[in-house]
């Protein structure tokens, strides 16, 4: 009877950690051909992850939202909680085509993930990620137009079809503790908010030592 209150324990445990899986859906526009968006996902469980794009051909995320076409051709790419990569994938088998191109080219990337916490990385065809390292960067990084190749008349989020596309992404990351977008750094000359705080406390200093010397002046 131990045994089988510890093997029910057990299996609570279990369906609890599965439990708390979900899937997150999000959605933007980049505006250089060079840009490149990451998420921060956390795993609490081993799980099966699905990473799968809707900018491309459009079609309805797992939030039930419908996703129109003509995005940009995408790419996935996964990394470690080190930043080593992992995994990256442009086209994703089983994805729907779409209706101007008929090219099926929405990225479906699955991957087995120990828990820990790990970030993907969205960019256009052919940005690959250079690796072994998230910080090695990626392959036309500076080059905010490199799709120009392609031979659309925008000049810009191009595909090898040559047809005119948008910067605009759709994304989802089935099966996950978490997922969220990194809080980009703040404009170059724009202090954090602790270097305003410590500037904020100096000013009250200064103001301070300058009250006390009018004080002693006027006695």
């Amino acid at each position: 009877m131990r045994f089988l209150a510890v093997k029910a324990l057990g299996l609570s445990l279990v369906a609890a950690s599965f439990a708390s899986a979900a899937n997150f859906s999000f959605q933007g526009t980049l505006t250089r051909d060079d840009e490149v968006q990451l998420f921060t996902i956390s795993v609490g469980s081993t799980s099966n992850v699905t990473l799968r794009t809707w900018s491309y051909a459009g079609g309805v995320n797992a939030a039930g939202t419908t996703i129109a076409s003509g995005g940009f051709d995408p790419i996935l790419a996964l990394f470690n909680s080190s930043g080593t990569l992992i995994n990256q994938n442009d086209d994703g088998a089983g994805v729907a085509a779409d209706a101007v191109t008929h090219l099926n080219l929405d990225t479906l990337l699955r991957s087995n993930l120990s828990p820990g916490t790990y970030t993907v990385s969205v960019m256009q065809y052919d940005n690959f990620a250079n690796g072994p390292n998230l910080s090695d960067g990626f392959l036309s990084s500076s080059r905010p137009t490199f799709t120009s190749v392609f031979g659309c008349s925008n000049g810009r989020f191009c595909d090898v079809s040559a047809a005119n596309r948008t910067g605009a992404w759709a994304f989802d990351i089935l099966g996950v503790d978490s997922a969220s977008t990194p809080t980009p750094p703040p404009p170059s000359g724009v202090p954090e908010p602790a270097s305003v705080s410590m500037m904020l406390a100096g000013l009250g200093v200064v103001l301070l030592l300058g009250k006390r010397r009018y004080a002693s002046a006027t006695r």
